[in-house]
C-alpha cells in the first residue's frame, strides 16, 4: 500500500529532526560537569524569577541556595523532556496506518531507549560526568510520553480528519 505523499514528507522531516536533536542531545552530554552545573544553576536562577514573587529581594546567597534546591529536579526534568521531544520526532519518522499499532509505538520507543542507554555511557567519557540508571530511566520514560504524544497526534489527529472529510462526502452527495 502506497503512503500518502504528506506522509513521506512528515517522516522525512522528522527524521532529519531526530538526527539533529540527537545531535543536540550528545552536545549537551559532552559539556563537563563544571559547564553543566552552571547551566543548570542558571536555569535554577531564572526559575526562581518567574516564580517566587520575593526572588529579587533575596540575597545573592539565597538565590544560588535556591538555585541549587531546584537543580536536581530541573536536571531530571530536563532528562524527561529532551527525550520526549526525541521520541516525538521518532514517532513521526516512523509511524503510519500500514503498521500494527505495537510497532508503531514499539520501534521508536527501543530506539529513543537505546539511544538514552549510548548517551549515559558516552558520560562515562566525560569529565566529572557518569553513567546514571535513573538517568536511563527517566529519559526512557520521556522517549514513552513523546512517543505516545506523537501517536495521538500522528494517528489519531490524521484519522480524526479523515472521519471528518468522509463524513463531509456522504452528506453532500
Amino acid at each position: 500500500m502506497e503512503q500518502p505523499q504528506n506522509a513521506v514528507v512528515r517522516k522525512r522531516i522528522c527524521r532529519a529532526l531526530a538526527v539533529c536533536w540527537m545531535v543536540v542531545i550528545f552536545a549537551f552530554s559532552a559539556r563537563n560537569a563544571d559547564l553543566s552545573t552552571q547551566d543548570s544553576m542558571s536555569i535554577g536562577i531564572l526559575f526562581g524569577r518567574l516564580v517566587v514573587p520575593s526572588f529579587a529581594e533575596m540575597d545573592a546567597q539565597m538565590q544560588v541556595s535556591f538555585a541549587d534546591l531546584v537543580d536536581h529536579p530541573i536536571r531530571k526534568l530536563a532528562h524527561a523532556t529532551e527525550y520526549a521531544v526525541l521520541g516525538f520526532l521518532l514517532t513521526g519518522s516512523y509511524a503510519d496506518r500500514s503498521k500494527k499499532r505495537l510497532l508503531q509505538a514499539g520501534v521508536p520507543i527501543i530506539l529513543g531507549a537505546l539511544y538514552a542507554v549510548s548517551d549515559e555511557l558516552h558520560q562515562l567519557f566525560v569529565p566529572g560526568r557518569s553513567c546514571e540508571l535513573t538517568d536511563m530511566l527517566i529519559d526512557s520514560s520521556g522517549v514513552v510520553a513523546g512517543t505516545l504524544a506523537g501517536l495521538f497526534l500522528f494517528m489519531y489527529w490524521k484519522g480524526r480528519k479523515e472521519r471528518k472529510r468522509s463524513g463531509v462526502r456522504k452528506g453532500s452527495g
